[in-house]
């Protein structure tokens, strides 16, 4: 299967006294429907590309990667996959940031991969230098199977569907897999403990249609003293609602931890 992806070695890297190594790459993970080219997705790029260099890529079933989309579970291996690409071309430090789908997929990346190796899930594990020295999570879910909103509940029908699949392949470019998850993936409020010692950073917008504000708490208290909440007054959800100023303090966080 192949996956879409995109890499731009930043600002930094035009000093001749650095290699790639000295600086942090960020690896971004987009949410459900999202794609490498998209508007939003290259603005995020752009905003962190000041800080360090850049990973995007499309999840599985999204854009021009192959594959069909199991909205969250098997992600982690693509999200694994571009981790390990930022490590061959040649950064010692890799920052994973995810926003929504790509969020929980980011936490669940975290805990199941070894910090600059591979535990692996499932047998999945890879051959190393897949785990994050850092890791964000944007708008991320708690738990699975929410319905809480309006928006979710449109995305549940969107996924378990054939007719929401039919809209999610025309009119999102989402290819949706049929197969409901079996086993159920590590949720990412289970996920959460099993992060440390890399540092994390929850951040959610008080505004969010999708994720009410029990989620990121239930995140953060999972988290404990070994994580960071910011809870943002007036963003609304993921990539779409996180703001140039947003970006770039998340730009100077990672710097602060993985640069």
């Amino acid at each position: 299967m192949t996956i879409d992806a995109v890499y731009d070695p930043g600002a930094a890297v035009y000093d001749a006294s650095r290699t790639p190594g000295d600086h942090p790459v960020f690896v971004v993970a987009h949410g459900f429907t999202g794609a490498v080219d998209r508007p939003h997705v290259r603005r995020v790029a752009r905003a962190f590309a000041r800080y360090g260099a850049v990973v995007t890529f499309s999840f599985r079933g999204h854009g021009a990667s192959g594959g069909r989309s199991t909205v969250g579970d098997r992600e982690v291996l693509d999200l694994a996959a571009a981790v390990r690409w930022a490590r061959e071309l040649g950064h010692a430090r890799v920052a994973t940031v995810g926003f929504s789908m790509g969020g929980s997929v980011a936490l669940r990346h975290a805990a199941l991969y070894e910090r600059g190796g591979a535990d692996g899930e499932g047998g999945e594990g890879g051959e190393g230098g897949e785990g994050t020295d850092a890791v964000v999570s944007v708008s991320a879910p708690a738990r699975w199977y929410y319905r809480g909103t309006a928006p979710m509940r449109r995305l549940h029908w969107l996924v378990t569907r054939p007719e929401g699949r039919v809209v999610g392949r025309y009119g999102f470019r989402t290819r949706i897999h049929h197969r409901d998850w079996n086993p159920v993936p590590l949720s990412p409020v289970e996920a959460v403990p099993r992060i440390a010692p890399t540092p994390l950073l929850i951040v959610h917008g008080d505004a969010d249609g999708y994720f009410p504000l029990d989620h990121p708490r239930m995140l953060a208290a999972a988290a404990g003293d070994q994580g960071e909440l910011w809870l943002e007054p007036g963003m609304g959800h993921a990539e779409n609602a996180a703001s140039d100023d947003l970006l770039g303090r998340i730009g100077e966080w990672v710097v602060g931890r993985a640069g």
